[in-house]
C-alpha cells in the first residue's frame, strides 16, 4: 500500500472518530436536556395561557383527547379556565392551521358561554415578512380582544376583523383556527 493511500486511511479513520464523539456528546447532552425542553415549553404555555385569560389566575384544567404524542402521553385537546371557586370563566386552546406558506399555531382563548372571544396570539409562523408575518403585531392581534365569536370574520365577509393588506391568506387562517378550535370545543362541552 502506497504512502499516499495509508495517510488517505488515517485521514478518513480519524474523521470517522470524531463523528462518532460529536454523536455521543451530542447523545449524552440532549437526554437531560429534553426533559428542561418540555418544563420550558409547558411554562410558556401556563404564561400564554395566563394571558388570553387573566381571571383564571394560572388556574387551567386540561383536557386530554383520545390520542398520544409520540413517547405515548395523552394530547391536550384545550384548557378549562376556572375561577377561585372553579367555576368554568372560558376556555383556551392551542390550534395549528395552514398558513399562506406554511403551518401556524395560534393561542386562543374564550369565554364560557362560547360567545366573546377573549383574545388570540400567534406563537409561530412562516408567513411573508412584511406581509402575512404582520399576523403577529398589535395592530392585528387587538382586532380578537373581547368580540363577538358570531363576528369573528374578515369584515370584507361581514365580521369585524380587518384583514392584513395583500396579505388575506394569513388573516383568514388566523380566524379560521378560532372558529375550527371554538366549535370543536363547543361540541366536546355540551
Amino acid at each position: 500500500m502506497s504512502d499516499s493511500n495509508k495517510d488517505t486511511i488515517v485521514v478518513i479513520g480519524k474523521l470517522v472518530l470524531i463523528s462518532v464523539v460529536a454523536a455521543l456528546l451530542l447523545g449524552i447532552t440532549y437526554v437531560p436536556t429534553s426533559e428542561q425542553l418540555k418544563i420550558n415549553e409547558a411554562n410558556s404555555k401556563k404564561v400564554i395561557l395566563g394571558e388570553l385569560i387573566p381571571e383564571a389566575s394560572g388556574n387551567f384544567e386540561e383536557v386530554y383527547g383520545d390520542t398520544v404524542d409520540d413517547d405515548g402521553n395523552p394530547v391536550v385537546l384545550y384548557y378549562r379556565a376556572l375561577d377561585s371557586s372553579g367555576n368554568i370563566i372560558g376556555y383556551a386552546f392551542f390550534q395549528q392551521q395552514a398558513g399562506a406558506q406554511a403551518p401556524l399555531v395560534v393561542a386562543g382563548g374564550v369565554d364560557s358561554t362560547f360567545s366573546t372571544v377573549r383574545g388570540m396570539d400567534v406563537l409561530s409562523h412562516e408567513e411573508t415578512p412584511g406581509l402575512g408575518a404582520k399576523i403577529v403585531e398589535d395592530a392585528f392581534r387587538n382586532q380578537f380582544i373581547d368580540i363577538p365569536v358570531d363576528s369573528l370574520s374578515l369584515s370584507s365577509s361581514g365580521g369585524s376583523i380587518d384583514a392584513i393588506t395583500g396579505a388575506t391568506i394569513s388573516s383568514q387562517a388566523v380566524i379560521d383556527a378560532l372558529n375550527t378550535k371554538i366549535t370543536s370545543i363547543e361540541g366536546a362541552e355540551e
